[in-house]
């Protein structure tokens, strides 16, 4: 019998999610109160990066969290009203950074990410964006060896996994980019990342052969999901939806929704933004990190993108101008030629759990309900794995 599944949540992963199931003989309905890949996956740096295993609660955050959350402009921010909500999730964060559960951890993230690549390759020519994928590595910049050495772990952990890192000099990096400023002395490439050049469009693409391959396209406001008789009842602004089983792929809004069934989902949103400079992609022709900063710089199709850091304020908070203003501070430190250009700004919420490892698989306790949340800073990496892996155990039968 054909399974109706119904998957709240159309960005990236829901969208990956959809596509695998009804190629899989699945009727399918994605559900979003939004246009599909309009909310994190839209703002993101198009970063595909399979090698990105460390988790984000390393050894040694213990003592350099608190300078970071009184830091207004570091990498990291806290809103200080937010504080007795996000405890809970922070103390489970740094409990996360225990050396043993970090290389656990690492396993868990290695085992779902690798083959990230390929397996959007496959899927941008399947749905006629091969375009969009640009593989010319990553380039993380240090000013010096010593700075990069404050990254040791993280990069030991990232070749013991396989992943080819190459260390450049100056020169090296001049090679590679010639426009950066000179104060850069040392680099990492990782060559084999990825960069997809407009996110939103290349969800557009999924959701469009979704939508070819028979899927339905719903925009409706899910206010909770309820076991019914012999499956499960999507209640939303529209009509109610039955079907067999449901996938919640709702991004960090998931723990709200769950919450209506007595689910717990220790799952936090890092707000991400970035700043747009549109017409400038030529300044770089890769995706470079400025790794002490934590800060991404990516050629998009329609601009330089830039962004990152994290801030932990909630869902309802309103953006804060200070953490896009540090973003231009540092564009244009970087690219002087930037002044004068006006940026675009965004804001974005990722969501995140503490040992930054997604939920993906069924919930516990409740028969035809699945999970797949959590992918943090990686979940376009993440979302074609993913979605083989859960629409493998939904479907139980290979793909057609």
């Amino acid at each position: 019998m054909t399974k109706q599944v119904a998957v709240i949540g159309a960005g990236i992963v829901g969208a990956c999610i959809a596509f695998a199931l009804v190629k899989r003989g699945a009727r399918v309905v994605l559900i979003d109160r939004d246009e599909p890949g309009r909310a994190c996956s839209y703002g993101n740096l198009g970063a595909i990066s399979e090698s990105s295993i460390a988790p984000l609660a390393m050894p040694g955050i213990v003592s350099t969290l608190p300078s970071m959350l009184t830091d207004r402009d570091s990498p990291l921010a806290l809103a200080p009203g937010y504080l007795p909500r996000a405890l809970p999730w922070l103390w489970r964060f740094l409990a996360s950074a225990k050396p043993q559960v970090v290389q656990t951890n690492a396993d868990r993230l290695h085992e779902l990410y690798q083959g990230s690549y390929a397996a959007h390759a496959a899927l941008a020519q399947e749905v006629g964006v091969p375009h969009l994928l640009q593989q010319k590595g990553h380039l993380f910049l240090y000013p010096d060896d010593e700075a990069r050495a404050k990254d040791k772990a993280t990069w030991a952990l990232r070749s013991s996994h396989g992943q080819r890192l190459d260390y450049l000099d100056r020169a090296g990096i001049e090679a590679l980019e010639s426009g950066l400023p000179a104060r850069y002395r040392s680099a990492v490439l990782i060559p084999d990342h990825a960069t997809v050049l407009d996110p939103l469009r290349y969800v557009q693409a999924i959701v469009r052969a979704f939508v070819e391959r028979g899927g339905e396209l719903l925009r409706a406001n899910v206010r909770t999901v309820k076991p019914s008789a012999g499956g499960w009842t999507v209640m939303n602004d529209s009509a109610p939806i039955e079907c067999d089983e449901v996938v919640v792929a709702a991004g960090a809004w998931a723990p709200r929704l769950l919450g209506t069934l007595g689910i717990t989902l220790r799952l936090e949103s890092q707000r991400g933004y970035h700043v747009q400079y549109p017409g400038q992609s030529a300044l770089i022709s890769r995706t470079v990190v400025l790794a002490d900063k934590k800060v991404f710089m990516a050629p998009m199709m329609d601009g330089l993108r830039i962004g990152g850091t994290v801030e932990i304020a909630g869902l309802d908070a309103p953006p804060t101008a200070r953490r896009a203003a540090v973003l231009e501070r540092l564009a244009l430190e970087i690219f002087p030629q930037l002044a004068g250009v006006q940026p675009q700004h965004w804001m974005g919420h990722r969501p995140c759990m503490p040992d930054s490892v997604p939920v993906v698989g069924p919930a516990p306790g409740h028969a035809g309900l699945w999970l797949a949340v959590g992918h943090g800073h990686l979940g376009l990496t993440g979302s074609v794995n993913t979605a083989r892996r859960l629409a493998d155990a939904l479907i139980n039968r290979p793909q057609v």
